[in-house]
């Protein structure tokens, strides 16, 4: 079995395929064995091998457990549905034919087996049956419709046919110690590995915070600086780690209180020590920029892309970057139009760049802030009533008589960085183009983030010791990576889908079960399936049909 790149005369395009040669008598001819996708360049050609080479490792060494429910009724149907179809009619009396359950089987079909393809079936032996079961259908059931443990056992039972014990559930969480998480962070991260012939060495990293339905804090739980504005509310601190393609390949937990700028020695310890990359190259916002962090990755050899804090810079430094006449002007960009490298101490560099596009937000957003505090000023007689009711200012007060007015100097100078940005870094042997646009592919992990927050709602957490906490993360890191991992593949092979599109479409693949009232003979009736459906299902080579079936 090998990849194969076939070509078509006059056309730029180039069919990716997995083959296998097959002997009939004398002669050896090739059978395609899966057709992975159509490169129209260079980059998308060497990403499809790339991916056709992870394909065909897995069907060589292909060795997974079931992927469906154990409960007999939905085993029946599923398997029912993959046998060849008979050509013969169903001679049915449908008057005698009574509906006996709905079951959903895109999610566990798709998404089952991503799961199992990354190996997560292997988190718990098969002597831990039970939570092996558990972990997996609590995993669907969080990518599918993420709620409470309490909702996700009602949700599987009612719409999938899968019962589980909510004790059981919460046994298997507490069974996630911290060795089965690392390896599920191991696993991510050689999934990931597997897709690319290169080593990983663009690793993007960033920080969020997850707050709870509760005021009380512990050792985890803590108080802090919440990106969600609940700083009245304990919350942890989620680390994430990705590669530039948006898969994750790792994360962290830290109490709520800690300075996400803290966290980068750790992050960068556990790549060097658990993933063994050689080159690192660092892709993280300014939140991480700071001397003592820019001097530990200097000092580990670490080449890093960090956002620079431009307006804070020295005033040699500023002077620099406000002056577009010295700009470098560059053609055809999306990103940016002009671009100025500045020189700092240690080897760093500078590099400014200035986007008309941004530079128009930027005045838009001014003129409209400085609009609507206009508005209020002429209404308000009272200048207490201006004062933000942000955190803790509600409890200032004025005294005496005072005016507000707008100052109009500062608005001059906030107005010479419209359209500038920078970013610092200590790389030598990229362009400043590769540089730049390894930066910009840090939204690949801002997606990860809202994935997890929106799709997956991995907050607000409802758990409250710190060991289900952990679990917690844990499932929904699992779902985050099978999630990003099918969007990656979709991609690639079809087209790109969100998170949201590529669920709504998988929970319309239903299977209506109906009995004969005579001779308890069940039939299977499946829904209608859509042309993404179907694309869906070919890409990832699993079997699906819309013709009724006689379930044995």
């Amino acid at each position: 079995m090998f990849v194969r790149i076939k070509t078509s005369p006059n056309s730029p395009k180039k069919a990716i395929q997995i083959v296998e040669s097959v002997r009939k008598g004398d002669k050896v001819s090739q059978r395609i064995v899966r057709h992975v996708g159509t490169a129209f360049d260079k980059k998308e050609e060497e990403a499809l091998k790339d991916l056709a080479e992870h394909i065909k490792a897995k069907i060589e060494h292909e060795n997974q457990p079931g992927l469906f429910p154990p409960e007999d009724l939905a085993k029946m149907a599923i398997e029912a549905r993959k046998v060849k179809e008979n050509k013969n009619a169903l001679e049915v009396d449908l008057k005698r034919l009574r509906h006996q359950e709905t079951l959903i089987t895109g999610i566990h079909d798709v998404y089952g087996k991503i799961y199992n393809e990354l190996g997560y079936h292997t988190i718990f032996t098969s002597r831990h049956h039970a939570s092996r079961k558990n972990l997996f259908h609590i995993v669907m059931a969080r990518i599918a419709n993420p709620s409470s443990k309490r909702n996700s056992v009602l949700d599987l039972s009612e719409n999938f046919a899968t019962n589980l014990s909510l004790s059981s559930v919460y046994r298997m969480m507490d069974e996630l110690d911290e060795n089965r998480i690392n390896k599920i962070n191991t696993l991510a991260f050689k999934a990931a590995n597997s897709l690319f012939k290169d080593e990983i060495n663009i690793t993007f990293y960033d920080c969020t915070t997850l707050y709870f339905e509760s005021f009380t804090e512990d050792e985890l739980k803590e108080n802090g600086y919440s990106k969600d504005n609940k700083f009245n509310q304990p919350q942890i601190l989620l680390a994430l780690l990705s590669t530039r393609e948006g898969l994750p390949i790792g994360y962290d937990v830290f109490p709520g209180s800690r300075f996400e700028g803290h966290t980068l020695e750790i992050a960068i310890d556990k790549i060097k020590k658990q993933y063994k990359i050689n080159r690192i190259v660092f892709v993280a916002d300014s939140a991480m920029l700071s001397d003592d962090n820019q001097k530990y990755m200097e000092d580990k050899d670490i080449e890093y892309i960090v956002g620079a804090r431009i307006k804070s810079m020295s005033d040699e430094i500023t002077s620099q970057i406000t002056d577009l006449s010295s700009y470098k002007q560059v053609e055809n960009k999306d990103l940016y139009q002009k671009i100025k490298k500045i020189e700092l101490n240690n080897n760093r560099k500078l590099l400014a760049t200035h986007s008309l596009k941004r530079s128009e937000k930027d005045r838009y957003d001014r003129e409209e802030a400085v609009r609507k505090l206009q508005k209020k000023i002429n209404k308000s007689k009272n200048p207490a009533s201006l004062i933000s009711n942000y955190g803790y200012k509600k409890f200032l007060k004025l005294k005496g008589k005072a005016s507000v007015e707008i100052d109009t100097e500062k608005m001059k100078n906030s107005a010479k960085w419209d359209g500038l940005h920078g970013i610092i870094t200590n790389i030598n042997d990229m362009s400043n183009d590769e540089i730049l646009k390894h930066y910009h592919s840090l939204w690949e992990i801002e997606e990860c983030f809202r994935v997890s927050k929106h799709d997956l709602k991995i907050r607000p957490i409802f758990h409250w010791t710190p060991k289900r906490i952990r679990a917690h993360i844990a499932i929904c890191f699992i779902a985050l990576v099978c999630v990003r991992y099918l969007q990656y593949r979709s991609r690639m092979q079809y087209k790109s889908l969100s998170a949201q599109k590529i669920r709504q479409h998988l929970l319309s693949v239903r299977i209506e079960i109906l009995k004969h009232l005579d001779t308890n003979q069940l039939y299977g009736i499946p829904t209608r399936i859509s042309q993404e459906i179907k694309k869906i299902y070919a890409f990832m080579h699993i079997p699906i049909s819309d013709v009724p079936f006689q379930i044995n």
